[in-house]
């Protein structure tokens, strides 16, 4: 068996690393904002990164787009180093890493106001493969998130922030991806909203591909994923929890 994967129980298919981050340290100027990190995800999970802001949840998946100022340390995404200093300029390679099978999806509305719904869902069919299925990759995204359907050709600035959000996922999920990092997507919107969110990134069929989803409120986490880490200070501190992110409070 492939020193990379693990035996799943019950006879299903073993898992596969699909991402394994090592001594992981990365920064902006002379700021150093993660510190020799170890992470592995697998194949078939969902793992919540929980942490206030300003702790790194974000450094964590610039790093990993080859989009922070600088990085030191080894990231291997389906068993190709992705990893690389920046000295020559953030974001040089992300198109590489994108096609190694990385989908972002940042926090806030990230989102390209003049375009239609429909518009910026095709905006996220990058890779050759992408855009050749991008009207059965749409269709999937309208199943997952079904107030859409009927918004497709109206400019995503006149919708609600739910609605920018609900585009903004959608966009990163018509990717040909193997991991997807899914940054607060909870973040500003009315708890009925967030939840509401939360709750399509669940119903995401992620077969042999893997999502990290990081986010401030832990609650929203909670017994939906199949592993919650906390990240305090740049550093990741395990299992986490309800107690473990009041924990972290306490500390600040």
């Amino acid at each position: 068996m492939d020193a990379a994967a693990i035996a799943a129980p019950g006879g299903a298919p073993a898992k596969h690393e699909i991402l394994n981050v090592k001594g992981l340290s990365a920064g902006y100027g002379p700021m150093r904002v993660i510190h020799a990190l170890d992470f592995i995800v697998y194949s078939g999970e969902r793992v919540g990164l929980v942490g206030l802001n300003g702790h790194g949840k974000s450094t964590l998946f610039y790093a990993i787009a080859g989009l922070t100022g600088w990085q030191r340390g080894s990231i291997r995404l389906n068993g190709v180093e992705v990893g690389r200093t920046r000295s020559q300029g953030p974001g040089r390679f992300t198109h590489l890493v994108v096609r190694q099978g990385l989908a972002l999806i940042p926090q806030g509305d990230e989102i390209f106001h003049g375009l239609t719904v429909g518009e910026h869902l095709d905006s996220g069919a990058f890779t050759p493969r992408a855009w050749r299925e991008r009207k059965q990759r749409k269709e999937r995204v309208l199943a997952i998130f079904p107030p859409l359907v009927k918004l497709m050709d109206t400019p995503v600035g006149r919708l609600s922030g739910g609605e920018r959000r609900m585009v903004s996922i959608g966009r990163g999920l018509m990717a040909e991806a193997s991991l997807f990092l899914v940054d607060e997507p909870s973040l500003g919107l009315a708890p009925k909203a967030g939840k509401s969110v939360m709750a399509a990134l669940m119903s995401v069929e992620l077969g042999s591909s893997a999502m990290v989803i990081a986010e401030q409120n832990v609650a929203l986490l909670e017994g939906k994923v199949d592993r919650i880490i906390g990240m305090h200070v740049g550093k990741l501190k395990g299992e986490a929890s309800a107690a473990l992110a009041f924990q972290t409070r306490r500390e600040l």
